[in-house]
């Protein structure tokens, strides 16, 4: 069986940067406390009621809970939605939905054992598309897919004035990152990527790392050029944590591809 990849010395674990990488992130919003939410999802129902600011009660797939969850407005009547389970914590779901639309994007993770990943990326992720509301025909506006439109990109991501990340999307299945400031400076990789077009200059954003068990799901908005998300992973001691993140974006600069000679 194929072994994870070995790290290079002084790589750096999850929690060793973390520390203050929601410094830009949007705050927390109260515009769906106290809503109940149905979300029609292909892999089964989803009823989510905010009951405080980090608090939510939801019942999905046979299971019910109380737990934490936190829900971002990243761009009019759209709301970044992110919920953990205490009695599955190594799990972990995020949402983009938007009560105009009533499009829904989701995407469950989990950080799954060494001996199931082998040589892939230890926090796998999911996606699934469906609807806000009680009638799915009620749906307007185009459907979230996946999306092709940031290949060639190069982007500066600023989380924190210790936190600037260079981001270079390559193709619909890879990207390369380095760190220009902070505790990983001079590091730099080329991970697993999945990228949903969720509307015109919305896109979700995830990666997953072969080095360290990480995973992150964010929300681009180019038209206000912020960047809303988490990181789930583990940390050094093997502690699971999902940890919120925001960043100002900016664009750097576009490569332009020939006929015939298009990343996959």
């Amino acid at each position: 069986m194929n072994t994870p990849q070995a790290r290079p010395a002084g790589w750096k674990n999850y929690e060793d940067f973390a520390a203050g990488i929601d410094t830009n992130r949007l705050p927390r919003s109260l515009a769906l406390l106290g809503q109940a939410l149905h979300l029609q999802l292909p892999e089964g129902d989803l009823r989510l009621e905010f009951t405080g600011p980090d608090r939510a009660r939801w019942q999905w797939r046979g299971e019910e809970g109380h737990d934490e969850a936190e829900a971002i407005e990243v761009a009019p009547d759209t709301f970044f939605v992110d919920l953990v389970f205490a009695h599955r914590p190594l799990e972990a779901l995020s949402l983009v939905l938007n009560r105009r639309t009533l499009r829904v994007l989701a995407v469950p993770a989990r950080v799954r054992p060494v001996e199931e990943a082998g040589a892939e990326p230890r926090v796998t992720q999911d996606f699934s598309v469906g609807t806000l509301g009680d009638e799915p025909a009620a749906a307007q506006g185009e459907v979230p897919a996946p999306s092709r439109d940031l290949i060639g990109l190069r982007t500066l991501q600023t989380y924190s004035p210790n936190h600037c990340y260079e981001h270079t999307y390559l193709s619909s299945t890879r990207y390369a990152w380095q760190c220009l400031h902070g505790e990983q400076r001079g590091h730099g990789d080329v991970d697993l990527i999945t990228v949903y077009r969720f509307a015109e200059q919305q896109y979700l954003f995830t990666f997953r790392e072969f080095l360290i068990p990480v995973a992150s799901t964010f929300f681009f908005n180019f038209a206000d050029m912020r960047s809303t998300g988490k990181f789930l992973g583990l940390t050094g001691a093997g502690a699971v944590s999902n940890r919120p993140a925001g960043a100002f974006m900016r664009e750097l600069s576009r490569s332009v591809y020939p006929d015939g000679l298009q990343p996959v």
